[in-house]
């Protein structure tokens, strides 16, 4: 009975010992907790609301394209994609005016039921500028504006109201966020009109002068969230990305506190990568870890310029343009006020050409290639095959 009473007084004492160690254990917890919050950065805050994003490519009207007797068929498998998104970008790569007929390569037109295809999909912000801007001449540029000013619920820049105008823009309020859209391009495949257009050549003294405007827009607009819309003056068909372009987009980054660049021009997906800002860029806005986020080119959202798929050779530089990316990413707006990009959701897409000849985007993805398997399609679900590998090493830099 004794040894019994000495273990239950043990065991009391024991349990009170314990009580009371825990006891200091929280209280120093919670005031090293205290403390340590004061010093968080960002990335700790909590997140205030989101915002969805998506970029695709260039949108282009070829023969093949335009021909088509219903153009939501191009877009009805990714239609579920895009539509998910909050805003959804697309470069329009060609003037939109009903009263010049149609017009494929070299000097493009389109109509607006081509880009209201596109809309219903779930595009609602687009990037007017680039070397086929004014393929159409005044005219083109002038109803292309038109077309979109009067478009509600869409945004759309890059074209000015009158020659010699300042540079563009858009604010675009979404969800509670305010987001500054700019579109330059660098080249042009005609001077004609070029001062209705938001066009700076690649040369040193324009770039600069880009620079110095774009800082005053975002002082000036004091957006949560900074999207510029760049197309490049850089050889097309071609993969890699330029030394001259990473220097110029990191400093856009650092210098204009831009938080997104979304290139175009090459008809050929290139690589995408977050990048960290400077300390003197983050310091500015009280943000520790503030990150940019560049896409070097998303290719061909829609196009025939892979009319000839070469089957026996998939790896032929020409069949690159017949792939495009669609690149979905989320953007938090945190309780210190400081914006995140996070969660970013590459999609390749690629251009068929249906037995009946019919242009259509399809997701590259292998349920896609087991549905032309099934079909009996082997030609097709074997070159596929190939050129997602093909485009997997695309997007890992290889």
């Amino acid at each position: 009975m004794r040894f019994k009473r000495i273990n239950k007084l043990k065991s009391k004492n024991l349990k009170l010992f314990l009580t009371f160690l825990l006891s200091l254990l929280l209280f120093s917890s919670c005031a090293t907790t205290k403390n340590a919050s004061s010093s968080l950065s960002s990335q700790n805050a909590a997140p205030e609301s989101e915002l969805s994003l998506l970029f695709a490519g260039d949108v282009m009207a070829h023969a093949p394209n335009y021909k088509i007797t219903d153009f939501d068929l191009i877009w009805r498998d990714i239609r579920p994609l895009v539509s998910s998104s909050d805003l959804a970008f697309a470069n329009i790569e060609a003037p939109v005016a009903n009263d010049i007929p149609w017009n494929t390569y070299p000097q493009f037109n389109m109509h607006t039921e081509y880009v209201e295809a596109a809309i219903k999909a779930g595009f609602n912000v687009f990037s007017l500028t680039n070397n086929h801007t004014n393929d159409q001449y005044l005219d083109g540029i002038k109803q292309t504006k038109k077309y979109f000013d009067n478009r509600k619920g869409i945004w759309a820049c890059g074209l000015k109201e009158k020659s010699g105008g300042p540079l563009t823009y858009k604010i675009i309020h979404k969800n509670g966020w305010k987001i500054l859209f700019v579109s330059i391009t660098e080249l042009l495949n005609r001077n004609d009109f070029a001062s209705y257009i938001d066009y700076y050549p690649s040369k040193e003294s324009k770039r600069n002068q880009l620079i110095e405007e774009l800082k005053k827009l975002q002082e000036e607009s004091k957006a949560d969230l900074f999207v510029l819309s760049v197309h490049t003056d850089e050889p097309e068909y071609v993969i890699k990305v330029t030394e001259s372009h990473k220097k110029f987009f990191r400093r856009i980054i650092e210098e204009c506190r831009a938080d997104i660049i979304w290139a175009n021009h090459p008809h050929v997906v290139k690589i995408f990568e977050e990048t960290a800002a400077s300390s003197h860029y983050t310091q500015d806005l009280g943000q520790r870890n503030r990150k940019a986020f560049i896409m070097y080119a998303n290719g061909n959202t829609i196009s025939a310029q892979r009319t000839n798929p070469q089957f026996a050779a998939p790896d032929t530089p020409r069949d690159y343009t017949g792939e495009g990316l669609l690149l979905k990413l989320k953007a938090r707006k945190m309780s210190d006020g400081s914006v995140i990009l996070s969660d970013y959701e590459p999609h390749l897409i690629t251009t068929y050409i249906t037995p009946a000849w019919q242009f259509v985007i399809k997701l590259l993805d292998d349920d896609f290639i087991a549905t032309l398997d099934r079909a009996e399609l082997v030609t097709w679900a074997k070159y596929l095959t190939e050129r997602k590998k093909l485009m997997e090493k695309v997007l890992e830099g290889k």
